[in-house]
C-alpha cells in the first residue's frame, strides 16, 4: 500500500477511509448562510464597498445595481443548484468544471480558485490588521504594528480551522448576527432621519446612468463574494441534495437585498443629491460620521468594535474555503497526497487549513517587514486579484452545467439544464469584461499602471499553468487524471 501511495501520489486505500473524509451531516442551510453571507462581511461592505462605490463611479443607481446583480446570480444559483443534487465534493467549482467540461478544464479551474481564494483570504489580514491597530490606538492608546494584529487573528483562526466545522459555524454566527444588528441600526436610523425626505431615485434607470455604471458593477460584484461558497462544504452538510441550492438561493437573496437596503439608506442620510460627493470626500469613515450623527459617538465606537470582529469572520470563512479546496486536491492527487489528510476527530482538512495559515502568514510578515501598506496595497491588490479570478470561475461554472447535463438531464428541466445557465454565463460574461476595462477603477491606479494588466494577467495565467498540468497529469498519471474532480480515490 505505501508503495502504490508513493507511485499514485496519492494516499493508500487504508490510510482513505481513516484519515481522507471529511466530517458528516455537522451543517445545516443555516451554518452554509453564515459561511457564506460572513464571507461577504455586512459590516465591511457598509463601511468600505458602498462609499467606495458611490465615489468612485458617481453613480447614484447603486442600490438598483444590487437588485440588478442578485437576480443575475440568482439564474446562476439555479444550474448551480442543479448540479450541486447529483455532485458532493469539497472541491466545488473545481469538481463541477471538472465532470463539465473536462479534467483538464477543471484543473486549470482549481488553480484559478486557489489563487483567488487565497488571495481574497490573505489581502483582508491587511484590512483587519489596519482596523484593529487603528482601534487598539484610538481607544486604548497601544500603539500596535497592523501586522501583529493580523497574525495574532491568524493564530486563531488557525485554531478554528484545525477543530470542527460546526464550531466555526457557531462562531460565525454570533459575529454575523452582531455585524448585522450594527449595520441595520444604522440604516434604520438614516432613513429616520433622512434630511431631503425619502426618496426612490437611486432605484430608477435614470439614477443608473449618472456615472461609470461599469465600474459601479465591478465595485457591487465585488460584494457578493462568497456567494458561490455553499458547495464546498457539500460533504459536511445534512442533506447535499437539498442543503446548498437552499442556501445559496437564500444568501443571494439576503445579500442582495439587505446591501440594496444599505445602500439605499445611506444615500438617504445624506440626501441623493449629496452621495456621491460625501462618499468621494469622506470615504469609508462616512458610515462612522453618519452613524454618529444620528446615534451619538457611542455607535461609531461600537461600529468600530464590529468592523473588526466582522472582517475577522470573513477571514475565517474565506480559511475555511481554500482549506477544503486543498483538501480536495490533495485526496484526489492533483496536489501533494497530504494536502488529502483529515483530522481523524474533528473531520476537518487540518493539514490544508494548516497550508493556508503558513502561506497567509509568510504574506503578512512580508509586507509587515518591508513596511508594504495594509489596506493599499495588501488588501486592495488581493482581494481584487481574487474578485477577479472569482468571476471568471462563475463564467465557466455556467458553461459546466450545460456540458453536465447535454448527454444525462439526470432528472433536472429545460430551465435549470440549459436556459439559465446559457443567460448567465452570457451576463456573467459582461460583468468579466467589465471588470477587466475597469479594473483601473476598483485599484485605484492611473490608466497606464501596469497593475491594470498585470494583476487580471495573474489570474489568466494560474489558468494556463493549472491546463498544462492536468495535460501533464493525463499523459503521466492516468490512475490520478480518471479521478479529477471524482471525490475521494475508489479503493
Amino acid at each position: 500500500m505505501a508503495d502504490e501511495a508513493i507511485a499514485t501520489g496519492r494516499p493508500s486505500a487504508g490510510e482513505q477511509s481513516a484519515t481522507h473524509e471529511l466530517s458528516r451531516r455537522r451543517i445545516g442551510v443555516p451554518d452554509i448562510v453564515f459561511f457564506v453571507v460572513a464571507a461577504s462581511s455586512p459590516l465591511t461592505v457598509a463601511a468600505g464597498g458602498l462609499p467606495m462605490s458611490y465615489g468612485t463611479t458617481g453613480v447614484i443607481g447603486v442600490p438598483l445595481i444590487y437588485l440588478v446583480l442578485a437576480t443575475v446570480l440568482a439564474v446562476f444559483s439555479v444550474g448551480y443548484a442543479a448540479m450541486s443534487r447529483h455532485i458532493s465534493n469539497a472541491g466545488a467549482f473545481y469538481s463541477y468544471i471538472a465532470q463539465g467540461l473536462g479534467r483538464v478544464g477543471g484543473v486549470g479551474a482549481s488553480f484559478v480558485a486557489l489563487v483567488a481564494y487565497n488571495a481574497m483570504q490573505v489581502g483582508l489580514y491587511g484590512l483587519f490588521g489596519a482596523a484593529a491597530s487603528g482601534l487598539l490606538g484610538a481607544h486604548f492608546g497601544l500603539n500596535v504594528p497592523w501586522w501583529v494584529c493580523s497574525l495574532v487573528a491568524l493564530v486563531l483562526i488557525a485554531i478554528l480551522g484545525y477543530r470542527r466545522i460546526d464550531l466555526n459555524a457557531r462562531v460565525l454566527a454570533v459575529l454575523l448576527i452582531c455585524e448585522s444588528l450594527t449595520v441595520l441600526v444604522f440604516d434604520f436610523a438614516q432613513v429616520s432621519n433622512a434630511p431631503s425626505g425619502l426618496s426612490a431615485e437611486p432605484f430608477t434607470w435614470g439614477a443608473l446612468t449618472t456615472g461609470a455604471v461599469g465600474a459601479g458593477f465591478c465595485w457591487v460584484m465585488a460584494s457578493f463574494m462568497g456567494f458561490e461558497s455553499g458547495a464546498i462544504y457539500s460533504e459536511e452538510c445534512r442533506d447535499p441534495k437539498r442543503t446548498v441550492s437552499r442556501a445559496t438561493y437564500i444568501a443571494v437573496a439576503v445579500i442582495g437585498l439587505f446591501y440594496a437596503f444599505t445602500a439605499w439608506a445611506m444615500s438617504m442620510g445624506t440626501g441623493v443629491d449629496n452621495i456621491v460627493a460625501e462618499s468621494g470626500e469622506k470615504a469609508t469613515d462616512l458610515v462612522f460620521i453618519l452613524g454618529e450623527q444620528t446615534l451619538g459617538s457611542g455607535f461609531s465606537t461600537l461600529a468600530n468594535v464590529f468592523m473588526v470582529t466582522a472582517v475577522f469572520a470573513a477571514l475565517l470563512s474565506f480559511h475555511n474555503a481554500v482549506a477544503r479546496y486543498f483538501f480536495a486536491l490533495g485526496r484526489e492527487g492533483v496536489l501533494p497526497g497530504k494536502l488529502g489528510a483529515s483530522h481523524p476527530s474533528h473531520g476537518s482538512p487540518y493539514v490544508g487549513s494548516l497550508t493556508q495559515s503558513i502561506f497567509a502568514a509568510a504574506v503578512v510578515l512580508l509586507f509587515g517587514v518591508s513596511g508594504g501598506d495594509p489596506t493599499g496595497t495588501l488588501f486592495n491588490w488581493f482581494t481584487n486579484l481574487g474578485a477577479l479570478g472569482v468571476i471568471l470561475l462563475l463564467v465557466v461554472t455556467s458553461v459546466s452545467v450545460i456540458g453536465y447535463f447535454r448527454r444525462d438531464g439526470r432528472g433536472e428541466n429545460g430551465w435549470s439544464r440549459v436556459v439559465a445557465p446559457v443567460l448567465s454565463s452570457a451576463a456573467l460574461a459582461v460583468i468579466l469584461v467589465l471588470a477587466v476595462v475597469n479594473f483601473q477603477a476598483l485599484l485605484g491606479t492611473p490608466d497606464g499602471s501596469v497593475l491594470n494588466w498585470l494583476i487580471p494577467g495573474l489570474v489568466l495565467l494560474a489558468g494556463v499553468i493549472g491546463i498544462g498540468y492536468g495535460v501533464w497529469i493525463k499523459t503521466s498519471n492516468p490512475r490520478t487524471y480518471a479521478q479529477i474532480g471524482h471525490g475521494a480515490p475508489a479503493e
